[in-house]
């Protein structure tokens, strides 16, 4: 029995052998595993052309008045009447009564003035008729001597003409004092505030309010020395002004400007910052001789735009597509493959960089955002999915 199985055994594995060759022998081979070809990328872009560029300077500034003064009495007095135009934020023209004093005092002294130039006066007619009577006097006596001074009474002509005019120039000093109990207005303005009230006595040196004017109103602002090789500022009296666009810092609505002027420089630069300021005025901030969307308040922070000269032939680069700080994407449009760029501005702003080299006329900008963007990809430009809006911004519509 051993003998036998052993004998069945090799029989065994050659049939199992046979019977798998078989089966595999059946089978097809399995083809060859093809590698996935890579996708082309879409992209879009705008064809670099090169332009002039108009430079636009930016700065910014507070709204301040041209005239502000702290108003004084030039007499000492009692309150006894407020003008309604002498309240926080009133107007008022130039000339205009404001306060008023007690001028009780000042018709009195005013009267007794007067009845000293009378008496002075009265006087020196007294003293010109005694001094002609001596000379007839010194005539009728036969003197073949001219008549001395005293003779003349020129001594006592001269007193009574010094009386009278010490007269006249008190009388006139105490009609001044009594104008002055009247406060006027040195110029059209506002009041910015009202520091006395009713019944109170005030001296000459006493503040009774802060005013200022409304005719134009001034904003410093300040240019650094890159900015000030593209414009021409006005140096001298007799020089242009330059037209600027002043926007509310408030918030970002830009639907309300105001256009002014550039009308004066000042003579030093600044010595942390070495920028030079400029003086920006607006003629009419408050719409009082032209009625005005929205006044321009004093002490409001504005923005400015003043356009400055041209930088020809260059690049514009928006900033948008950037990929990083001054590195940009190009397509070469005879490969169409991509190739990362760095560059160099010659100027910048918060839209745009201006480049003048680095770059090839003809190639395409990559505008759209890209998660892979190696260099010499194959790309494919499309049109831009959003249609682009206008680059320039619409002038505003001015306000004053």
């Amino acid at each position: 029995m051993a003998r036998l199985i052993r004998l069945l055994i090799p029989l065994i594995v050659l049939a199992g052998g046979y019977l798998g060759y078989r089966t595999l022998a059946r089978k097809e081979p399995k083809a060859p595993a093809q590698r996935p070809t890579r996708a082309i990328t879409e992209v879009e872009a705008s064809v670099l052309n090169r332009t002039d560029y108009r430079v636009i300077l930016r700065s910014q500034g507070v709204v301040q008045p041209h005239n502000q003064t702290s108003l004084t009495p030039r007499v000492n007095g009692r309150v006894i009447k407020i003008s309604p135009k002498f309240e926080s934020g009133s107007f008022f023209s130039e000339g205009d009564v404001l306060l008023e004093l007690d001028p009780t005092d000042f018709v009195a002294a005013c009267t007794a003035a007067e009845a000293r130039l009378a008496r002075a006066e009265a006087a020196l007619v007294q003293e010109e008729a005694r001094a002609k009577q001596a000379l007839l006097d010194w005539n009728d006596l036969g003197y073949t001597d001219p008549p001395t001074d005293l003779v003349l009474r020129k001594p006592q002509l001269k007193e009574a003409r010094a009386n009278v005019k010490a007269a006249t120039a008190e009388f006139s000093d105490a009609q001044r004092n009594l104008e002055r109990t009247k406060v006027l207005a040195p110029y059209a303005g506002r009041v910015r505030n009202r520091l006395v009230g009713l019944g109170q006595s005030v001296s000459s040196g006493t503040t009774l309010g802060e005013i200022f004017s409304t005719d134009f109103a001034e904003v410093r602002l300040s240019l650094s020395a890159r900015e000030l090789v593209h414009v021409t500022l006005p140096n001298n009296p007799d020089d242009p002004p330059i037209p600027v666009l002043l926007l509310n810092a408030l918030n970002d609505d830009t639907s309300i400007s105001w256009r002014g002027s550039i009308v004066r420089t000042e003579g030093t630069l600044d010595e942390k910052s070495r920028k030079l300021f400029v003086i920006a005025r607006v003629d009419d901030p408050f719409g009082l001789k032209q009625a005005s969307e929205l006044p321009l308040r004093i002490g409001q922070p504005v923005r400015a735009e003043l356009q400055g000269s041209f930088i020809e032939n260059v690049f514009v680069i928006p900033r948008k597509t950037l990929r990083s700080p001054n590195e940009i994407l190009l397509v070469d449009p005879d490969e169409m493959t991509l190739k990362r760029q760095r560059i160099t501005p010659i100027w910048s702003d918060p839209e745009n960089l201006v480049v003048t080299d680095d770059l090839i006329e003809g190639w395409h900008l990559v505008t759209n955002r890209l998660a892979s963007a190696p260099n010499g990809a194959k790309v494919k430009i499309v049109p831009p999915k959003d249609p682009p809006k206008a680059a320039l911004r619409e002038e505003s519509k001015p306000a004053a």
